[in-house]
């Protein structure tokens, strides 16, 4: 209860962001009720960014590892709502795509996560494309199809779902990050041979945040599965999944709990305002995310702290010289 009560609620600050992040969910939550018909759909598209984003940076931007892996089990969670969508729950179906997930990104993370820099890079990478070659195979040797029909659910259902797995994410990561487990992750990414000196077991805690990591990106792809309603493995295993929640994260700051969900609302609405109004979306969008990248280090979310940070220090010393 104390590490929760100091991740929520113990100090000022936290009291604020608790404030602001009950006030957003909330706002959120009845904002598919006064909007338009879309509105549902376009809020679910920025939650499961943002789970997305967020469940990469507790892994990657706290360990240093560069995973290309998120478009591996976004795919696997599309795939298996195929598969048992139909005969399952929503819920249920949510539950059996994030514990495959976990299954899954915990047996790749032992067999890699012995590996360092580039190579682990390589290899998560390759994981996408292995297992949409695999599945091209697989649907034609044995079911001589190229793909599996996904049964729809309405967009007010798909909003519900991300945005309970988006709280729970939200939830768990930030009492994990407070955490003796939040810290050994911290060391690892600070100085690996250390925290081993230490007595940090750093292959099982890397294989472990890996598993953690994979699992909501699971669940929330195969709610979105629903609204395509039709998947195959180019569809399920598109490499920009894989690539997203990196840009996402470092756009809006991956030093922070907030920067990835900051980066997935100015991402998505980006992205989606281009596709609307022009042909040549890839190549201004691309161009947009090189000149945040160069410009803004931090993300959007270093450059407002370090603006705040500034006033602050500029509003303590104005008070000093008065007394």
């Amino acid at each position: 209860m104390g590490i929760i009560k100091e991740t929520f609620w113990g100090r000022k600050p936290a009291k604020i962001q608790t404030l602001c992040i009950i006030a957003g969910v909330v706002i959120v939550a009845f904002a598919p009720f006064y909007a338009t018909a879309y509105a549902p759909l376009f809020l679910a598209w920025i939650l499961t960014y943002s789970v997305m984003a967020i469940s990469w940076t507790f892994f990657s931007g706290k360990t240093g590892y560069v995973s290309l892996a998120s478009g591996a089990f976004y795919g696997l969670g599309m795939y298996l709502q195929a598969a048992f969508g139909s005969n399952l729950p929503l819920p249920v179906s949510m539950i059996v795509a994030a514990a495959i997930s976990f299954g899954a990104a915990f047996g790749v993370g032992i067999i890699t996560l012995r590996l360092r820099g580039i190579y682990f890079t390589i290899f998560t990478f390759g994981l996408a494309l292995f297992l949409n070659k695999f599945l091209h195979w697989f649907e034609a040797k044995f079911f001589h199809t190229k793909g599996r029909m996904v049964i729809s659910h309405d967009n007010t259902t798909v909003f519900f779902a991300v945005l309970v797995v988006f709280v729970i994410v939200l939830a768990v990561m930030m009492l994990l990050n407070k955490s003796r487990f939040g810290l050994a992750l911290n060391c690892i990414g600070q100085n690996e041979d250390s925290a081993q000196h230490v007595g940090v077991n750093t292959t099982m805690t890397k294989v472990l945040a890996f598993a953690i990591s994979a699992a909501p990106v699971g669940a929330v792809s195969a709610v979105m599965a629903s609204t395509i309603g039709y998947v195959d493995p180019d569809i399920a295993f598109n490499l920009l999944a894989s690539f997203f929640p990196v840009l996402m994260a470092i756009f809006g700051g991956m030093y922070s709990m907030y920067g990835p969900i900051v980066g997935a609302v100015v991402f998505y609405s980006l992205q989606n305002y281009l596709l609307r109004t022009t042909s040549l979306y890839m190549v201004i969008f691309g161009t947009a995310m090189v000149v945040v990248v160069l410009v803004m280090p931090k993300g959007i979310f270093g450059v407002v702290e370090m603006i705040f940070n500034k006033r602050r220090r500029g509003y303590d010393g104005e008070v000093i010289g008065d007394v």
